[in-house]
């Protein structure tokens, strides 16, 4: 096909990524995913995609995989580390090495779209969503790191059409972070932070990803920033009520008091020292899951490109139990 599209895609093993993927194959692109040699490839399998393995340093590597490409879609990014440099290398040194290579192809490069997160402009009020105009406030390194990446893309926005896009907290088939929530919530267990209700724009992968399709797709969104979440936002009582309706069990409630939030996760930081890996649970981890709210406003990707949450909370839920069940991690 003559006409048929490209786009690059970074971060196609993970969970957002491979869903992608699947919606840019549905709309007929040709897709370059780039993964690691470490990757697990197992969403990517039998499906009509090119894989290049190379490293998000690697500007030769690079070049080959961005030569004839129509569009950019920088997933890929860094979320635990043990050390603050390992997110700034991970979300910073990539994307300026992927930027530096996509302006040797800016004639062709329609768009290059940055996935990026609320954890870049940092919690809300209660009650009052923020917004793309508001201040930028992270509280975490990973926050921060975010955040510099964000003003890193700008920085080349006079010589690339570019669009960065922030997710809110995200859950569905094949993800492995909230999918913890779900296992606890099958044993008959439903642990909450604090002893006040927290709010959270949640969205459905499935959502999220045609969020960024449609960003990246559209002529208003060049040079912007949006929020890619969900209408409504919800306390952590009503996601558990409809998990509990959907898999029909009355689990056990605990409310976890703050303190001992930061107890748990100053010691799960402390035993991390001795292992190569991050621990999930650190000091700064504590502060963002102990925030009264994440709350994100939709309106602007709505007015833009007429984005709004389709899949609802009760939808999205049963789709993601299911898919668990389906794959014996339920």
């Amino acid at each position: 096909m003559e006409n048929q599209l490209t786009a690059v895609v970074t971060g196609t093993s993970g969970f957002v990524g491979s869903h992608l993927v699947d919606l840019l194959l549905e709309k007929n692109y040709k897709v370059r995913c780039i993964v690691r040699k470490t990757s697990n490839l197992r969403w990517l399998k039998g499906k009509n995609v090119e894989i290049h393995t190379c490293e998000l340093t690697d500007k030769e590597g690079l070049r080959k995989i961005f030569n004839g490409a129509d569009y950019i879609y920088h997933v890929a990014g860094v979320v635990k580390s043990k050390k603050p440099e390992g997110y700034f290398k991970g979300n910073v040194e990539t994307t300026r090495t992927l930027l530096e290579v996509a302006l040797e192809f800016k004639d062709k490069i329609k768009r290059f779209l940055i996935v990026s997160s609320q954890t870049a402009s940092g919690p809300s009020p209660l009650n009052n969503p923020v917004t793309e105009e508001a201040a930028c406030k992270p509280i975490t390194t990973y926050g921060r790191s975010k955040l510099a990446q964000e003003e890193l893309a700008k920085a080349y926005m006079n010589k690339l059409r570019i669009t960065i896009c922030r997710a809110a907290a995200v859950y569905g088939e094949r993800d492995t972070e909230i999918f913890i929530f779900f296992k606890t919530f099958s044993k008959g267990l439903m642990t909450s932070i604090g002893l006040n209700d927290k709010q959270v724009s949640l969205i459905h992968v499935a959502d999220l990803v045609r969020g960024l399709y449609l960003a990246a797709t559209s002529e208003k969104s060049i040079n912007q920033t949006y929020f890619i979440t969900s209408e409504k936002y919800y306390t952590w009582k009503e996601v558990g009520d409809v998990t509990s309706n959907v898999m029909n069990k009355k689990p056990l409630k605990v409310k976890v008091p703050h303190f001992i939030v930061f107890i748990i996760a100053a010691i799960a930081q402390f035993f991390s020292m001795f292992s190569s890996k991050a621990a999930t649970l650190n000091i700064e981890k504590g502060r963002d899951i102990t925030q009264p709210a994440w709350i994100s406003d939709y309106k602007k990707a709505y007015n833009d490109f007429g984005f709004k949450q389709e899949i609802s909370l009760e939808e999205g839920i049963k789709r993601t139990v299911n898919w668990y069940k389906e794959m014996k991690w339920l």
